[in-house]
């Protein structure tokens, strides 16, 4: 992955339960992650992370309703958006310098070694 700035946006997910989905563009993908709880924007704080399907570029725009019967039913918005700056990235670590409307600086997503692949923790640096 290049060093350049790529894309991230945040979206509020209110689905069965109200969710953020962290996503970073990746490999010409949204890779994607829900966070249970509302994003860090402190440090000291971690949240808990778990890597879900790719979407694709597009997607990043996206605001609206999913409808009922559907994956992901509820209302969907854009809670941050701006660009990214990848620092380092390996199978279970991911540095990066966001640049967001909400979300400034330095923040990492870790790999849990003993909770299974999915499991990351999200935190400011």
């Amino acid at each position: 992955m290049s060093k350049k700035e790529h894309i991230f946006v945040i979206h509020r997910h209110e689905a069965k339960r109200l969710h953020w989905d962290l996503r970073l563009e990746m490999d010409g993908v949204l890779k994607s992650w829900a966070v249970p709880k509302e994003p860090p924007r402190e440090r000291g704080v971690k949240r808990l992370a778990i890597m879900v399907e790719d979407h694709p570029l597009e997607y990043a725009n996206f605001q609206g309703i999913i409808p009922e019967g559907h994956y992901g039913a509820g209302k969907v918005e854009i809670w941050d958006k701006g660009t990214y700056k990848p620092i380092e990235v390996t199978d279970k670590k991911i540095v990066f310098q966001l640049n967001g409307e909400k979300l400034k600086g330095e923040y990492i997503l870790l790999r849990y070694e003993k909770s299974g692949e999915n499991h990351w923790l999200f935190f400011k640096k």
